[in-house]
């Protein structure tokens, strides 16, 4: 990813949400979600520099279709040397063509060529296409769940886990 890349990114994840978190998270969280307020902070983040996360996105005809990151796990007491997958989203009319599983492919070789050994990731309780994909990707639940809040709703999620090839 490079900064160029920003606007685009925040045209995945945005719409990403509105799509795959639809009847799972508030309509109106949801329908406020801004890619250009997304943007902003991307561009500021990109350009502070100096973060451990690593941003991929998936190109088809030279057009930015997907996009995922992932960095040290955020999970206390997380083992050494464990990633955390914090995102992936493919545009909604690039779902099921593959790009997710290749994004997915790279996300994790650039985790283990980074001396990562384990991936973990989040994902919502009730998401069935997203643990469908993750299981299918190689990840199984590791019996960790939690909560937060969207705008007053509780919203659950169960944790992922998969070991990285070296």
């Amino acid at each position: 990813m490079t900064a160029d890349d920003c606007e685009a990114v925040a045209r995945i994840r945005v719409r990403g949400w509105q799509h795959a978190y639809a009847g799972l998270m508030p309509t109106a969280y949801l329908d406020a979600m801004s890619v250009e307020e997304d943007a902003a902070r991307r561009r500021e983040q990109f350009g502070a520099g100096g973060s451990r996360v690593v941003n991929v996105v998936a190109e088809r005809a030279g057009e930015a279709v997907g996009w995922g990151c992932f960095g040290p796990s955020r999970d206390t007491g997380a083992p050494d040397g464990t990633a955390e997958l914090y995102a992936l989203y493919v545009r909604p009319e690039h779902l099921s063509t593959g790009v997710g599983r290749s994004l997915m492919a790279e996300l994790r070789v650039r985790a283990a060529a980074r001396g990562y050994r384990s991936m973990s990731l989040w994902v919502l309780t009730d998401n069935a296409r997203a643990r469908r994909f993750y299981t299918k990707a190689g990840f199984t639940p590791d019996g960790a769940s939690e909560s937060y809040e969207v705008a007053n709703v509780p919203v659950p999620e169960v944790r992922y886990a998969a070991r990285l090839n070296a």
